[in-house]
């Protein structure tokens, strides 16, 4: 019987993102996601490599998942809290999502594991707005690097901090009313941040 190389890998990458988001990459150890995964140990290093390996490459795969989900795409003044949105439902579908970045933060040291990668993609999204800018659809007295940061903390800090929202909202995210109303409010607050200047 052939041995299912595609379904070890993805059963090992499940386990590592589960372990990860909850424990973090120097909370767990390459020996608890094998176990988790039901698979021997040695093939984690032969997929995967070392831990380290592995956590680039989940947290990698997530973040792609997140940018194939929510592209960014600004042909209109709204279109930058509609992106918002979807980022927040995104985040709020998969919350794993924002523990691994905020793993990951904690330990920074100066630069990640595929930093020039992944600089690649936020550096689109800057680019987007920044045209977006010269064509007058976006502020342009934010720097366009700083309007997508803020607007991503804004989409994803519900997610990464839930415990702050629903001490704020008396709200609980599992309820689709309160979500509905979070939401409204990224887009409300996204769309305000960027809307272009009217000069009177």
């Amino acid at each position: 019987m052939a041995w299912d190389v595609e379904g070890t890998k993805r059963r090992i990458y499940e386990a590592a993102l589960a372990e990860f988001a909850e424990r973090g990459p120097d909370g767990t150890t390459v020996d608890r996601i094998a176990k988790r995964a039901k698979i021997n140990r040695e093939r984690v290093y032969n997929y995967y490599g070392d831990k380290a390996s592995l956590f680039s490459t989940v947290i990698r795969g997530e973040l792609e998942k997140l940018a194939a989900a929510a592209p960014l795409v600004i042909t209109c003044p709204t279109d930058l809290g509609e992106w918002a949105g979807r980022t927040f439902d995104y985040q709020r579908a998969h919350p794993d999502l924002a523990r691994l970045v905020l793993w990951e933060g904690l330990a920074d040291t100066g630069s990640v594991s595929d930093e020039m990668t992944r600089t690649q993609l936020y550096a689109g999204k800057a680019k987007a707005v920044a045209q977006a800018q010269q064509a007058g659809l976006v502020d342009a007295t934010i720097d366009p690097a700083h309007l997508i940061f803020l607007i991503i903390a804004l989409s994803s800090y519900w997610s990464a901090a839930p415990q702050i929202a629903r001490m704020l909202s008396g709200g609980d995210a599992r309820d689709g009313a309160e979500a509905a109303r979070r939401r409204a409010a990224v887009v409300h607050a996204a769309q305000r941040i960027a809307a272009p200047r009217t000069t009177t």
